[in-house]
């Protein structure tokens, strides 16, 4: 497991791509070995995951759009656990 810090800059691995999956009506992270189903605040957070914010600007752009205490704390849990599966990189 590479440690999250709020200044690590995540992206969607190369061998994943986020898409629109028709039959489930919502989008998926696709990859060789199969696919992750994502929540609407999933989604929002992998879109986001383009090598070109922070984990911190991730966690402000959801705060503005989410209310919750929560934020910070399930955004570092997605992105840590995608990670942890090759699906995100940060650096």
């Amino acid at each position: 497991m590479i440690p999250l810090s709020p200044a690590a800059v995540p992206r969607v691995a190369p061998k994943a791509r986020l898409q629109w999956d028709r039959v489930r009506g919502r989008h998926v992270l696709l990859y060789p070995e199969g696919l992750v189903t994502l929540s609407a605040t999933a989604q929002d957070v992998l879109r986001l995951c383009d090598g070109g914010h922070t984990v911190a600007e991730i966690v402000a752009a959801l705060k503005r759009r989410y209310r919750g205490d929560d934020i910070e704390r399930d955004v570092v849990a997605l992105v840590q656990k995608l990670g942890d599966k090759g699906l995100l990189r940060w650096w």
